[in-house]
């Protein structure tokens, strides 16, 4: 194979090679994004139909309920039809498809995350300029603006990794196609154009994540300023679970892309994958419905309005 052009398909990387563990990463990945369907599902019910989650941090929730449904549609379905019908392949469109859909998924939740940490900073050290400064128009400007990012970045690194010349094969050592993966095909030193686009991404996402880490720290020294103790529990309710996810997101991302190579093996690669995959778009509605009580106060009354309704 001389270029890209001339590989129609791809290979994914298989999780097992018995018919039993086959169907058995079936079944699992399918609980598992059933879950994420429910929890996500659930939060952007929730909160559309209750008037009171009408605020900017849950319309924030609901943009990242959104990119988890989506980030998590892009790579479990395909590899569990590939271990159903016992086949690897995915064709060259959809490969590319795939890699741009989660690169602007994952991206944007980055970027959404940042806008959260703002949100929260805002809520908790300026409370009297929250409204001013978070009204709708200006949480809609920010949504949209983290969502462009996604979809902009994401863009920009698909076009420029499918334009370098392929010649190791067609084999990606993935469950699902990524960057990483595609440039260990490469044939060129045109690749190290990508990866230098890729440090320039991670430079910015070091930078949201400062961003991030100051924030919190301007909202950890205002809330333990805080007299009343019934306060500080309210403010560290709806923080925390934001802290939590960003920790998750972040740790399993860098660990994945910032390893080093010494490191690097088909099965820690694959555990890596999942972490940073699969398991945050899983676990966040739960994350988020642990601590918020007005968030599982407005999922209980849902529950009992249909259950009456049902009766």
């Amino acid at each position: 194979m001389s270029n890209g052009s001339s590989i129609t398909q791809f290979l994914l990387l298989a999780f097992a090679d018995t018919r039993q563990l086959q169907l058995l990463h079936f079944w699992l990945f399918l609980g598992i994004y059933l879950a994420a369907l429910l929890g996500n599902g659930l939060i952007i019910t929730t909160i559309a139909c209750d008037h009171r989650l009408h605020t900017p941090m849950y319309f924030f929730l609901i943009n990242l309920s959104l990119l988890d449904l989506g980030s998590i549609s892009t790579t479990l379905p395909k590899s569990m039809a590939n271990s159903l019908w016992d086949t690897r392949d995915i064709s060259y469109l959809g490969c590319a498809a795939q890699l741009f859909l989660f690169g602007f998924l994952v991206g944007a939740e980055f970027s959404l995350l940042t806008v959260m940490a703002y949100d929260r900073y805002v809520a908790i050290c300026h409370p009297l300029h929250y409204g001013t400064l978070l009204g709708s128009r200006a949480c809609v400007h920010m949504a949209a603006a983290a969502w462009g990012s996604g979809f902009l970045t994401a863009l920009l690194h698909t076009a420029n990794t499918f334009s370098i010349p392929l010649c190791q094969g067609n084999a990606v050592g993935q469950f699902f196609c990524e960057i990483p993966q595609i440039l260990k095909l490469s044939c060129s030193h045109s690749y190290l154009r990508e990866v230098g686009l890729l440090e320039f991404s991670l430079s910015l996402g070091f930078g949201c994540f400062v961003f991030i880490v100051v924030s919190y720290v301007q909202i950890f020294r205002a809330v333990l300023r805080i007299p009343s103790e019934q306060g500080r529990h309210k403010a560290f309710s709806t923080c925390l679970p934001h802290l939590a996810v960003v920790s998750l997101v972040i740790s399993t991302g860098m660990f994945a892309y910032l390893k080093p190579p010494s490191m690097s093996s088909p099965s820690l690669d694959l555990v890596v994958a999942v972490l940073y995959s699969v398991v945050p778009p899983a676990v966040n509605p739960l994350i988020y419905s642990m601590r918020n009580m007005e968030l599982k106060n407005a999922l209980r009354n849902m529950i009992l309005v249909v259950t009456f309704q049902q009766q």
